[in-house]
């Protein structure tokens, strides 16, 4: 009777257990089919994490030779590298080479800071993977900046020039400066003891290289030991860039007497430099120094600005970036050393500048003419606006196309300054530009062009901290008379204008140049809307037409 009735219940059970299952799977595959945007979103982030580590670790594993390998597949052997070239022709080391870096293309450490750069000792503060700027912007500013009544250390701060060729072969990982040049001379026998790299600390005025680091007197006793273990060989000088301007007052420096000189005598030069070879030399200024001085930008950050006005316009993450870029180059010394040399007889004036001639295009020149047909004497094929190149800066594109007598001028030089009320709290990264107040600003623009004959004055104006010191150790002139002994001052020896190159007839000067490439001249301004504690000035990137690369 008991077995029946269990059978019975079984039986009566086993249905309801179905259905009861049969209620549930829906549940169980609503459930496997639920799947959320996060997961996604992590599987996602997950496979490129493993993609990117099998590919490293694939990287890894092949081969160094690889790489040229699947190169000289597809385009054909490469050509031998020029040091290559030169030792197969039976080249070798002879001459003890010296390189002179530019400006901010050498290393800077820190050797002394403040709390805030804590774990920073002796790491680069300039070039290198610039670590620091990213983590600690405004402390990396505050140690990047030299004092701006002295032009040298800020108290409790230390930042010195890397030493050692590793000071410039590279400015940031991939961005090569003097690396394939060295690599090239060692593979004809060159290495450290017949190479030197003459680093510096850019920031600084080129006397007070010596004053602070003895950095000339460096260069001197390393030449003479070079010259002296190489069998007499006298030394090959490479200099680049500011660092042209920088030799160029080495050389007389080494000849002057004492305690403002090197003691070297008039002959030293002539004794121990073979040749110079300058690249890319400044040495009549370029007006990309005086936009970065007026205004902290050049082309290139006017372009940044037109493609994303958020950034450096509206400050988006409240660092106020040019502001604090102003700031801290206003008080590098070296920068006014490329102002513009030789006033208006060298870079023209209002009416006419060497360059007013030349149609600037990414095309060649001579592909811009069309010849008249029955006629020998070529035609533009377009008319175009004359450009006035000596106006180094000129306030609207208006002013820079009009003739010099339609352009009413009003002196700066007399204006009545006095600071804003408004921009009392912009102390911090307002530099100079606060204590000029509207009537200092109005005035600026008023003046409408400026020649190279008025970029002294100008500066002076608009940065006069800047400039007092900068005029205790440049000039920009032209000499009436060498043999006036105040060009025996160190602040005429970069000037090429105002000094007389080193009495030694043997020794060779090569200069070079690229040829072709679209090279900033002048600048048309606007005034900068108004805001607190904005830079007054700004490039107008629309004032330039599509055939132009000014």
């Amino acid at each position: 009777m008991s077995l029946l009735r269990r059978r019975r219940r079984g039986g009566q059970d086993e249905p309801e257990r179905a259905a009861d299952a049969e209620e549930r799977k829906p549940e169980h595959r609503r459930a496997e089919k639920k799947w959320s945007c996060l997961d996604n979103c992590c599987w996602f982030i997950g496979c490129v994490c493993v993609t990117w580590w099998v590919l490293l670790f694939l990287y890894n594993l092949m081969p160094s030779s690889f790489p040229q390998y699947v190169t000289e597949a597809i385009t054909g052997p490469l050509p031998d590298p020029p040091g290559l070239k030169l030792r197969k022709e039976g080249l070798t080391a002879k001459h003890p080479v010296v390189f002179v870096p530019g400006i901010v293309t050498a290393g800077l450490e820190l050797w002394e800071g403040h709390q805030c750069a804590q774990g920073l000792f002796r790491k680069r503060l300039w070039g290198g993977t610039f670590g620091s700027v990213y983590k600690r912007p405004l402390c990396w500013e505050e140690h990047m900046s030299l004092d701006n009544e002295t032009g040298l250390d800020p108290p409790g701060v230390r930042v010195r020039p890397v030493t050692g060729l590793v000071a410039a072969d590279y400015f940031a990982p991939g961005y090569i400066v003097w690396a394939v040049l060295i690599e090239n001379l060692a593979q004809i026998g060159y290495e450290e003891k017949t190479m030197y790299m003459a680093s510096y600390d850019w920031r600084l005025s080129f006397q007070n290289t010596e004053v602070r680091d003895q950095s000339l007197s460096r260069i001197k006793s390393n030449i003479e030991l070079m010259v002296s273990t190489n069998g007499g060989n006298k030394a090959v000088i490479i200099p680049h860039s500011m660092g042209v301007l920088y030799f160029l007052h080495f050389m007389k420096w080494v000849e002057a007497p004492a305690p403002m000189g090197g003691d070297g005598g008039p002959d030293w030069c002539a004794k121990h430099i073979k040749a110079v070879m300058n690249i890319g030399g400044p040495l009549l200024g370029v007006p990309k120094a005086v936009s970065g001085l007026f205004s902290a930008e050049a082309k290139d950050i006017a372009v940044a600005r037109a493609i994303a006005p958020g950034v450096l316009d509206q400050d988006l993450f409240h660092i106020q970036t040019l502001q604090h870029l102003m700031r801290m180059t206003r008080t590098w010394d070296s920068t006014m050393s490329m102002i513009p040399k030789g006033g208006d007889t060298i870079w023209g004036d209002l009416d006419s500048s060497p360059e007013d001639d030349y149609i600037p295009s990414k095309r060649r020149q001579n592909a811009t003419y069309e010849a008249k047909d029955g006629s020998s004497e070529p035609e533009p094929k377009q008319k175009r606006k004359r450009r006035h190149y000596g106006r180094i800066i000129s306030f609207g594109k208006d002013i820079a196309e009009a003739e010099s007598s339609e352009i009413d001028r009003v002196n700066f030089q007399g204006a009545v300054k006095g600071r804003n009320v408004a921009n009392t709290t912009c102390v911090d990264v307002w530099t100079e530009y606060h204590e000029m107040g509207f009537g200092g600003i109005k005035a600026v623009v008023e003046y409408k062009a400026y020649t190279a004959g008025d970029l002294v004055d100008l500066l002076s104006f608009v940065a006069p901290k800047m400039m007092a010191r900068g005029s205790a150790h440049f000039s920009y002139g032209i000499a009436d008379d060498l043999d006036d002994p105040k060009y025996l001052h160190y602040k005429y020896w970069s000037n090429p204008l105002e000094t007389r190159l080193p009495n030694a007839p043997d020794m060779e000067i090569f200069s070079m140049y690229g040829v072709g490439i679209p090279t900033e001249r002048a600048y048309v301004y606007t005034e900068a809307p108004w805001a607190e504690c904005n830079i007054p000035f700004r490039i107008d990137t629309s004032a330039g037409d599509e055939e132009e690369d000014v």
